[in-house]
């Protein structure tokens, strides 16, 4: 039912009235969750077209019943970094190649929907304390990624729909929040225009950043963006939708990271994992969305798929001063007019169940150090930090030694950084911090010689308000100089420590600490020489920064001396919230970005030079840019056998093994298994790049697949690192060369998980990985959403232990071979499958969550699936309906 009643610059619009529509269907539609009533409307739109059914559509309209039941969303468009950006369209650039081999058209394979691709995740900070750090980051960025960055300018001329954002443009995230998302689009031909809510999909786990602004999406492996691009529906499982009810207010000089800490700390002990967490209650309307940002950006922390916020009277604000009056009347318009507007007379939706928190009892928090949800009131950072020195790394600990003595103890700060788009985006921490540092340069205050300080805006707006609050200078003048507009150090782009902290790590074992703003903190994530990583407010950083050190208790303990010697408290910088308040109002509008090309960054993209043409010009001596193995894997796979015979363990983990541990994206060490084969080509030290910018090379990534530095495989429980036993004989080796040996012995190989298996980033290299080292199943605890989508896609085998069991419970070694039967049976029909460990038999299921999922694991895989469909008589139907 659509009513031409919406107007867009004089233009009428159609749209689904999902009152009249729930109520045909004997449903209340005031009972959904806003998240819902968004899923509600994408399938009544593609209903006529038989993108969706009507079974579809009651599952969605009735939720609570229909739990795991895969519906079919349709993206309106997608949206990459250039970390997974570049895998994606290496794999559709492949995809080409491969339909052409077949005898098929290769010009057919074509996004079908909008695709923006942001290139944020390259740039390392190699220069910093300085004014001119952007300039030589960026010129260091494009001589370093010369030959990835001319393919993505091949890759916007050869297909349609894709806008490449050029380095020093900000960071994803805050870009989408910012200027690219529209809340509510407008698509169709001329004569039928229809207005709807967005859906989104990126290839980048904080997707949900965006969430704050109303727009339903969330992070998903660089497979299923490619699947979305190329007019996939997007497979979804009926989540739980949990409510979050925020009471009461913030007290004075608690900030929004200080609560998403919490939060994050709170929902992961509730248990949120693959839910939608939507944000209700009083507290709500106090937050703006810059502050939502920051607790909608953590839903991976917390374990969600998303954490939504209803479009209210603070988005449109927000859409008033970032795109225009117009069109904030216009989301207003259709919001209203199709229920997906919350105002304070609306009545509360129903949900899965409802967790509170009182606003007015949070305090100021840190997280560390190595898990974003273990959070610590600030007067417990240093007790605890103490505490773990002495603990072994079994029990969360360092292992410390006695520290060098060279001036710096453990605990010594070795990065402060201001990074990531969590907290850059939002005006109230960042002009909290700059006043820190305008006050501690006032009282004569500096920042040790040993911290490496950045800092690193999600975007240029960032920078104009600070500047014209003169407080860019202030954080200059205590050493956090802009440095550039990109992930850096949240990311492990944290480039080189100074000189002597670094000798002083590797000669004296020393534990040093960083300080970020970020979203992550997982072990080798940040900084290979750094063990204790703490995620903090922008304030928060300034403060240790200028303590030097992280174990210290900031609300009893001075930071530092005065010039006059006197003892400066944390409390004598912290600024007023009414005094932050008034700075935030005048910078409340953020100004429309440099045009690009007065921007250095932009120019620098501009001249670069790259090849043109529908087809990419492989060169098989690269070692950035190759075609992708996984088609001619795909194309060759046969039938799903039965069983998995006397496969051999290739790892085993505990809890929490991150995507981070299973695939690291920063520096690539000389003596890792990646390193010793980049130096095999002739590479040298200062050209590695990292694992991210390699992700091209699946030689390199092979390499790197379990190969973090602190990935602990109990195999070899005295050994951190990317080692494991190769099997019967013990001997320890990389896991590669052992996933070598096996491969040639011709046996298959499986990986045994504790509980949240493969949490953390979006990689989907993490999968791909386990793939081309020859894992064929993984057998867990439990799964994150992502790696389990991932796992799926590439065909590996999610097998989930019963409850309470586990390999350690079951007193496994790993050293047992290992036969897995059943399999048929488990996909087809749910079926328990039959494990043989050595002497111990067991039963596992398969981590299946919908009808299409089990059919890409009887198939071979999601890639097998797409290049069948291409080479086929007739595109895909999927691809018909996003095109109509």
């Amino acid at each position: 039912m659509a009513h031409q009643d919406l107007h867009l610059s004089g233009t009428s619009v159609a749209l689904h009235r999902l009152h009249q529509e729930a109520a045909a269907r004997g449903v209340d539609l005031a009972s959904l969750p806003y998240a819902i009533r968004t899923m509600v409307e994408n399938l009544l739109r593609h209903q006529a077209s038989g993108g969706a059914t009507e079974d579809d559509l009651q599952s969605a309209l009735n939720w609570r019943q229909n739990k795991g039941r895969g519906i079919p969303l349709h993206v309106t468009r997608v949206i990459l970094p250039d970390s997974s950006g570049i895998p994606v369209l290496q794999g559709i650039a492949t995809l080409r190649d491969a339909v052409d081999t077949a005898g098929g058209d290769p010009l057919t394979v074509e996004p079908r929907v909008p695709v923006d691709v942001i290139v944020d995740h390259s740039l390392q900070v190699d220069h910093f304390g300085s004014k001119d750090a952007e300039a030589l980051n960026l010129a260091v960025e494009f001589h370093r990624n010369d030959e990835r960055y001319r393919f993505l300018k091949w890759a916007e001329q050869a297909f349609d729909n894709i806008t490449v954002h050029p380095p020093g443009s900000g960071i994803i995230h805050q870009l989408n929040l910012e200027k690219i998302a529209t809340v509510i689009a407008v698509s169709g031909p001329e004569h039928t225009k229809t207005a709807h809510p967005e859906f989104v999909l990126g290839g980048d786990s904080h997707t949900p950043m965006v969430n704050a602004l109303g727009v339903l999406g969330w992070g998903v492996g660089g497979l299923d963006a490619e699947a979305a691009m190329l007019g996939y529906p997007h497979v979804y499982p009926m989540p739980e939708v949990v409510g979050l009810r925020l009471n009461g207010r913030l007290g004075p000089g608690v900030t929004t990271t200080d609560l998403a800490l919490t939060a994050t700390q709170r929902l992961r002990a509730e248990g949120v994992i693959a839910a939608i967490v939507e944000y209700i209650g009083e507290g709500v309307s106090s937050l703006s969305v810059p502050e939502r940002a920051t607790l909608a950006n953590m839903a991976p922390e917390y374990g969600a798929t998303a954490g939504f916020f209803p479009v209210d009277a603070q988005t449109l604000t927000y859409l008033n001063a970032t795109r225009s009056p117009e069109h904030a009347r216009f989301v207003e318009d259709y919001c209203r007019a199709n229920g997906l507007l919350r105002e304070t007379s609306t009545p509360e939706p129903s949900y899965s169940r409802v967790i509170e928190i009182d606003l007015s009892e949070v305090k100021r928090s840190v997280a560390g150090p190595a898990r974003p949800q273990d959070r610590l009131a600030l007067p417990q950072v240093a007790q605890d930090f103490r505490r773990r020195l002495e603990l072994s790394k079994t029990e969360g600990g360092f292992a410390a030694k006695p520290a060098a003595q060279s001036g710096l103890t453990h605990g010594a700060l070795a990065i402060a950084a201001i990074t990531a788009c969590t907290n850059t985006s939002n005006p109230s921490v960042m002009i909290a911090a700059g006043l820190i540092a305008k006050r501690a340069t006032e009282l004569g205050l500096q920042v040790p010689a040993h911290v490496k300080t950045s800092l690193a805006p999600g975007s240029r707006n960032v920078a104009r308000y600070l500047d014209e609050l003169g407080l860019l200078s202030a954080l200059a003048e205590i050493g956090f100089h802009v440095i550039g507009y990109g992930c850096t150090t949240c990311g492990g782009k944290s480039g080189p420590l100074v000189p002597a902290m670094a000798e002083t790590i590797d000669q004296g074992e020393l534990v040093a600490a960083a300080a970020l703003s970020g979203n992550r903190n997982f072990e080798g994530r940040i900084h290979r020489q750094i063990r204790a990583n703490y995620i903090m407010s922008p304030p928060l950083v300034i403060a240790f920064a200028l303590a030097g050190r992280i174990d210290i208790d900031l609300e009893t303990e001075p930071l530092g001396l005065n010039a006059k010697g006197q003892p400066v408290m944390l409390a004598d910088l912290w600024p007023a919230d009414d005094t932050v308040a008034a700075l935030v109002a005048a910078a409340a509008k953020p100004q429309p970005s440099p045009n690009p090309v007065q921007t250095v960054g932009s120019q620098l993209w501009q001249s670069l030079q790259a090849p043109v043409g529908p087809r990419f010009a492989w060169d098989a001596s690269s070692s950035y840019l190759l075609p992708s193995p996984f088609f001619d894997k795909a194309a060759g796979a046969g039938d799903r056998s039965d069983e998995i015979a006397g496969a051999r363990v290739l790892g085993a983990y505990g809890d929490s093994l991150t995507t981070d541990h299973i695939s690291p994206g920063g520096e690539i060490p000389m003596d890792s298994a990646a390193g010793l084969y980049l130096q095999s080509l002739g590479i040298e030290r200062q050209a590695f790049n990292t694992y991210v910018a390699r992700r091209c090379n699946h030689e390199v990534m092979a390499r790197a697949t379990f190969a973090n530095l602190r990935i602990k495989n109990l195999l070899v429980p005295e050994v951190e690192g990317g080692v494991t036993r190769l099997l019967p004989e013990m001997e320890m080796m990389t896991v590669h060369a052992a996933a070598e040996v096996y491969r040639h012995r011709g046996l298959p190989l499986v990986v045994l998980g504790g509980k949240e298996y493969g949490t953390g980033s979006s990689r989907d290299w993490a999968a791909k990985g386990s793939v081309l080292l020859g894992v064929q199943a993984v057998i867990a605890e439990s799964f994150e959403r992502i790696h389990r989508s991932n796992l799926v896609s590439l065909g590996i085998l999610p097998l989930r232990f019963q409850p309470g069991e586990g390999w350690r419970q079951l007193g496994l070694t790993g050293q047992e071979p290992i036969t897995i039967t059943g399999i048929r049976n488990a996909i087809a029909r749910g079926a328990p499958l039959q494990v043989q460990a050595g002497e111990v038999a067991f039963t596992v299921t398969l981590d299946a969550s919908t009808e299409s999922e089990r059919q890409l694991l009887s198939n071979g895989g999601l890639l097998r699936a797409v290049l069948n469909d291409f080479v086929g008589d007739a595109a895909p139907a999927a691809q018909k309906d996003a095109q109509a």
